[in-house]
């Protein structure tokens, strides 16, 4: 059995401790914002919150997580009003938007480290693979959102 928090609830998961995160959080827990796409940990379509860092959920084994707190899309905001999630609406960033919640996840994380990142800063951090190539819109977004924020914690 594997015991974690996720998105402030507690659960337990009877499924082997070698099971990727992102299958118990898709297939068991019914959390479908996480997506699947590439499944070796390159695209980031999968990021989460694992401790309040991110995390590819298609490489992270349930052993990894138990007894630590994970953050999906869907836990991020209750009401969707995270600033990001804000900056993500206004400026329209999204294209298909398959890969939109693994970035919001990362952008979240970055915010976290570092409350107003540089162009340097998001560029090395968001290491997600968008196929529509709304980089510049990602890049926008967070500096409005980290705008918007201030201090306020992300996670």
């Amino acid at each position: 059995m594997i015991r974690l928090t996720v998105n402030g609830r507690n659960v337990e998961l009877d499924l082997d401790a070698q099971t990727p995160l992102l299958w118990a959080l898709r297939d068991t827990l019914h959390l479908r914002g996480t997506k699947y796409a590439c499944g070796i940990g390159l695209c980031g379509s999968c990021t989460v919150h694992v401790d309040g860092q991110a995390a590819r959920a298609c490489m992270t084994p349930l052993s990894d997580v138990s007894g630590k707190a994970v953050t999906t899309i869907e836990g991020l905001s209750p009401d969707n009003n995270d600033p990001l999630q804000q900056a993500w609406r206004a400026l329209e960033v999204p294209q298909c938007g398959y890969c939109q919640p693994g970035m919001i996840m990362a952008a979240a994380a970055l915010l976290r480290e570092k409350p107003s990142p540089s162009d340097a800063d998001i560029d090395d951090a968001m290491t997600n693979i968008c196929r529509c190539g709304s980089y510049n819109r990602v890049r926008a977004a967070i500096h409005a959102a980290a705008a918007s924020a201030g201090d306020k914690p992300h996670d």
